[in-house]
């Protein structure tokens, strides 16, 4: 498969996570919870498939551009870090729904943080 299917794999995936994270901080922010959420399981799901795709599709793109020859390069482990945070944040939402609020702000900013290292890379 060619480098832009999986770079196009990997937008997808972004907007999916985005998105269903957008939808958790919504409902959260809005005094919803886990329990009166007729959508979690199908927001849970999309936010799963969305961050095995990025990563798949992340990979597949290193492989193309000849990227994993000598181990991941250096800027692929903070990107990992923040792809970790962001899977864990409905967790912390639904814990700590106070905080939804405050994700409005952090959860866009990890995406920033993710794609400054995806793009500024060289």
């Amino acid at each position: 498969m060619s480098y832009a299917f999986y770079n196009t794999l990997h937008i997808v995936g972004i907007m999916l996570v985005f998105m269903s994270l957008g939808a958790t901080v919504l409902h959260a922010a809005n005094g919803g919870t886990r329990e009166h959420n007729p959508s979690r399981k199908l927001v849970a799901a999309l936010h799963g498939i969305g961050l095995l795709v990025i990563v798949v599709a992340g990979f597949g793109m290193l492989a193309k551009n000849g990227g994993m020859n000598a181990g991941l390069p250096g800027y692929i482990h903070p990107k990992l870090l923040i792809w970790l945070l962001l899977g864990a944040a409905p967790v912390l939402i639904a814990r700590k729904p106070g905080l939804a609020k405050a994700m409005w702000l952090i959860i866009p900013l990890l995406g920033a943080t993710a794609a400054f290292f995806g793009i500024n890379h060289s």
